[in-house]
């Protein structure tokens, strides 16, 4: 007989398991609303998309966390880890995409939409290092270019 999953609301309180990740959550969350407090009175020298980057950055971070306690360590139910999407903890999409062959260490979902990109070409930090160093004379220039999305510097499976 197949298992009927449980359907999950949206005001449920947390299922068994949440009080192990909750202090690490609970302190990303406090981390990222930081940093949207503080974008608002970021140095005036930043660009508006660079005083986004440590948001992104944390979203990255929690997303990756549970993904990692989920699917690589096993250590969540398949509950807790849907109440956390539900909950908006995650970033969903983000982590479909992890599970794709070539997106492993994809930074955000927007360097991979290249309708959004100049001249429809891939960002900068989706082509591997390698590539990038055949096609510039300076291996120090490309030890500096960063994703003006989101201010990865390489992710790119094959780094």
């Amino acid at each position: 007989m197949a298992k009927i999953a449980k359907k999950i609301k949206k005001n449920a309180p947390p299922p068994e398991g949440y009080t192990k990740i909750e202090p690490t959550l609970k302190k990303l969350q406090g981390r990222l609303k930081d940093a949207q407090t503080n974008q608002n009175a970021a140095d005036k020298t930043k660009s508006k998309t660079q005083a986004l980057w440590p948001i992104y950055q944390i979203n990255h971070q929690i997303s990756r966390y549970v993904y990692d306690m989920y699917y690589k360590k096993k250590l969540i139910s398949r509950e807790l880890y849907d109440w956390l999407l539900l909950q908006n903890y995650v970033n969903a999409d983000l982590i479909a995409k992890w599970k794709k062959q070539g997106y492993e260490n994809l930074c955000c979902v927007h360097c991979i939409l290249i309708a959004d990109k100049n001249h429809k070409n891939p960002c900068v930090c989706r082509v591997p290092k390698a590539k990038l160093v055949e096609n510039n004379e300076s291996d120090e220039k490309v030890k500096n270019l960063q994703c003006i999305t989101c201010g990865c510097k390489g992710c790119a499976s094959t780094d």
